[in-house]
Formats: C-alpha cells, sequence, structure tokens
C-alpha cells in the first residue's frame, strides 16, 4: 500500500478509478478498505477518482501516541489531499469519520467542494450516546474484549436494523463483513484512542462559521447516534442540508441499504461538480 507523511504521521492510502477527487474517511475501528466493497465499485463506475485511508489506529497508518484530536485527523487529510489530489475535492465520512470531515471543512474550506456525511454529531451530549461510549472504553481499559461471534453480535445490533438483521440474505452478507473487522484486531486496537476523541469533541461553534456545504444523511433507525443528534449539524452549519433515511441503521451503508445511501451521496456531490 503506497503511503504519504504528513507531519509526524504516515499514511496508508488507496486511489481507484479517475476523475473528480472523492476521499472517503472511515469510522471507529474501521480501516480504509471498509470503503472497498460497497463504496469504491459505485463511484468508480460513476466516474470519479476514490482516495481510501487508514485513519490513525487501524491497518497501516503509523502515527504518534495517543491522546489525538479532531484536528489531528483532519490535519492527516488534508495533507493526504495536498499530497495526492487536485483539489477541491468532496469528503465521504462515517461516523467518527464526519466528524474528521466537518473539522478540515471548518479549517481548511479551501480544499474542499463539499462533505457529505452519515452517522455524524457535533458534540457528545450527556444520555446514551455518552454512556455506551464511555461503558465502551472503561470495558477495554478492564482488558475486556469482543472478538469473533460475541463482536459481530454485538456491533450488528448497533450498526443495523430489525429489519436487517432478520434478513437471510443481509445478515449473511453483513456477518461475512464484521466478521473480518473483528479478526482484524483494528477495533480493539483503536478503540480507547479513536472513541476517547469522540467524546472529548466539541465543534458546535466551528459549525456556525462553517462555508462548506455539508449534506447529512441520518438512518432513522440509527441507535448508535440518534437522529436528532445528526440533524444538529445541519441545523448548525449555514449551508447544510439533513435527509432521514428510511429504514436505515448506523451501517447502512455498508451492505444493508447500499444502493440508497451511495445514489443519495453521489447526488449531492454532483451538485457541486
Amino acid at each position: 500500500m503506497p503511503t504519504v507523511r504528513v507531519g509526524r504521521t504516515t499514511i496508508a492510502f488507496e486511489t481507484f478509478g479517475s476523475g473528480p477527487d472523492l476521499v472517503f474517511i472511515a469510522g471507529g475501528g474501521d480501516t480504509g478498505s471498509r470503503w472497498h466493497r460497497y463504496q469504491v465499485p459505485h463511484f468508480t463506475a460513476a466516474g470519479f477518482r476514490c482516495i481510501t485511508f487508514d485513519n490513525r489506529g487501524v491497518g497501516e497508518t503509523v502515527a504518534p501516541d495517543p491522546p489525538w484530536t479532531a484536528s489531528d485527523l483532519a490535519s492527516d487529510v488534508v495533507g493526504l489531499i495536498e499530497a495526492i489530489c487536485e483539489p477541491p475535492v468532496a469528503l465521504v465520512g462515517h461516523s467518527m469519520g464526519g466528524i474528521v470531515a466537518q473539522q478540515v471543512a471548518v479549517e481548511r474550506p479551501d480544499l474542499l467542494r463539499c462533505a457529505v456525511l452519515i452517522g455524524t454529531y457535533p458534540n457528545t451530549p450527556a444520555g446514551w450516546v455518552r454512556d455506551y461510549h464511555e461503558a465502551e472504553i472503561a470495558f477495554r481499559r478492564a482488558g475486556g474484549r469482543l472478538d469473533g461471534t460475541i463482536g459481530v453480535t454485538h456491533y450488528a445490533a448497533m450498526l443495523y436494523p430489525a429489519s436487517a438483521l432478520d434478513d437471510a440474505e443481509t445478515w449473511t452478507r453483513v456477518r461475512e463483513d464484521l466478521l473480518a473487522w473483528m479478526g482484524s484486531g483494528d477495533n480493539e486496537r483503536s478503540l480507547i484512542a479513536q472513541w476517547e476523541l469522540c467524546l472529548r469533541n466539541d465543534q458546535r461553534e466551528e459549525l456556525r462559521s462553517c462555508r462548506v456545504p455539508l449534506h447529512v444523511l441520518a438512518g432513522s433507525e440509527d441507535v448508535e447516534v440518534p437522529p436528532s443528534l445528526q440533524r444538529s449539524v445541519a441545523e448548525l452549519a449555514p449551508d447544510a442540508t439533513f435527509e432521514l433515511v428510511r429504514g436505515a441503521g448506523h451501517g447502512s451503508l455498508f451492505g444493508h441499504l447500499t444502493e440508497r445511501f451511495n445514489e443519495l451521496i453521489e447526488e449531492r456531490i454532483r451538485r457541486h461538480l
């Protein structure tokens, strides 16, 4: 895998296709390869050059020890864009990747044409989202791990709605993906540092002055980041849209409602070409 040096971080990345640059930012625990099965084929066929990369803490990227901030991960993306892209580019960020995309939009609007955000949030409020993050971090600090089938079933319930888990074809597909993820060890390796970043993050004031068009796509059945929290990103940013994707969970763009999400993402990006 090729790499690019950005400050003290060596970022591992891959490129596919040709056309306007589209940079994908993965969520917590995921490598850049998360996008390869479900998004890259669609967007290369649609005439985009797709760039995926490993965030700090996962895959082949090598970075300084944590703690990290959203600004740290955003600086990695900025350096990658400046090194291998022809700005302005479009960003697609999922979950923690949405937070990072927002930070890039705030800090370097000159590099972006737009950002599409799925499962994102501007800050971690009191309540379910904070308790969930804190519980997972505490579990790891105490030596706990979620591997194999127990990890698969745990995260499947967080990422997909009941309708997806009840469908044999969909379940077979996402189970395969999640087993590969659990087997990689990337989630266990990165969870504390990446999730603490999310807990500390608060972009509410910065988003009020964001000049980049932001497009938020929220699953109506997302339990990991409830839709109201995602909607608040669009309410804060001056040039933003929000769409509720009916029947979708936090990870439904990966193997559940993939075509629907890809169509929505592409339509949003093409508004700015």
